[in-house]
């Protein structure tokens, strides 16, 4: 428990001192959504991580916490910032209940297609409604400039500053809410469904609540991704591609572990860069982009796989167990 407390605030001092040690390219470009990423993942690993419940439609409800928390910049001026963000939130925790609604009666592969639904209502509602992108001609929907208190967070480092907070107590809480009475009537209905009914856990209410609760954590990533990393957003950016995408950060992760959509989200991050690097050094920048691409999709499928089969845990379990080895020989007698 020590140790773990140790790494944890050698883990958030070392985020804290990040902007003086790195340049504005890694700030916006691999940190910011990194972070955004990471708690679009953490949503997706409370409905299948803790509550064992497939889905494949977390980037609508992305699309949802970023397009709601605009309308409320846009049809509300002057309301703070974080007040839009929790909106957005509110507002995919409102669609996540909805289209969680199927889970009560169904599981498996027809709740996954059920999933699917969401993801191409929210895409073509926020195409075709011009209301919620203030009628523009293209659906796009341009951030605001970021202030809160007075506070400008218009640079590089304040994008950064917004995203590490709002992930930084979310994450907290997160922990908390796993640990409490709801994150086990959640791991009781993974577990086992029957057993948790026979215990007294009202199932139905644990999984309405995980989609509400795990959209929340979308909606918020939504927000930043779209306010704090992209600075601008089209409902397709927000497509069945993001979904898998999120999905595979939980699945490498660790599903059910709260430093595993950390870990999956920087694998995810980092990859791509690093072929790109590899391509341009081993080919002299002769390599077809669309062949280093084609590459990471391989590379990616079969990384999902051996996870899914060898190592559930994922990427989490991988490292707790390489630090408990190379901690071994300092224990032994």
């Amino acid at each position: 428990m020590i140790l773990r407390a140790s790494l944890a605030a050698a883990a958030a001092v070392l985020l804290a001192v990040l902007p003086l040690l790195v340049n504005d390219y890694v700030l916006s470009a691999i940190l910011v959504p990194w972070l955004a990423l990471a708690l679009a993942a953490s949503g997706q690993n409370i409905v299948t991580g803790y509550a064992g419940q497939l889905s494949v439609g977390s980037a609508a409800f992305m699309s949802v916490g970023a397009f709601a928390a605009y309308d409320v910049h846009l049809y509300v001026p002057g309301a703070p910032l974080l007040v839009a963000f929790a909106v957005g939130g509110i507002a995919a925790a409102a669609a996540g209940a909805l289209f969680g609604l199927p889970s009560l009666r169904i599981r498996g592969f027809y709740l996954v297609v059920s999933t699917l639904a969401a993801q191409f209502f929210v895409e073509w509602l926020f195409t075709k409604v011009g209301w919620f992108s203030g009628n523009s001609a293209s659906g796009v929907i341009t951030a605001p400039p970021l202030r809160i208190a007075g506070i400008d967070l218009s640079s590089p480092s304040g994008h950064y500053w917004l995203a590490l907070g709002v992930v930084a107590v979310l994450t907290v809480a997160l922990r908390n809410i796993v640990q409490s009475r709801i994150g086990r009537s959640w791991m009781a209905v993974r577990d086992m469904e029957t057993a948790a009914i026979v215990s007294g856990v009202e199932t139905r209410r644990a999984k309405l609540l995980a989609f509400a609760v795990g959209a929340f954590y979308c909606g918020i990533a939504g927000a930043l991704w779209a306010f704090a990393y992209l600075g601008t957003v089209e409902p397709h950016g927000f497509d069945l591609d993001r979904s898998f995408q999120v999905l595979f950060m939980a699945i490498l992760g660790g599903l059910g572990r709260l430093t595993g959509p950390f870990l999956g989200a920087a694998f995810i991050v980092l990859f791509p860069i690093a072929l790109d690097l590899a391509g341009a050094r081993l080919g002299g920048g002769s390599v077809d982009p669309g062949l280093l691409q084609t590459l990471e999709k391989i590379v990616f499928g079969a990384l999902v796989i051996f996870f899914l089969v060898k190592q559930p845990a994922g990427l989490a379990r991988l490292v707790s167990a390489s630090w408990i080895q190379l901690r071994r020989p300092e224990t032994s007698p």
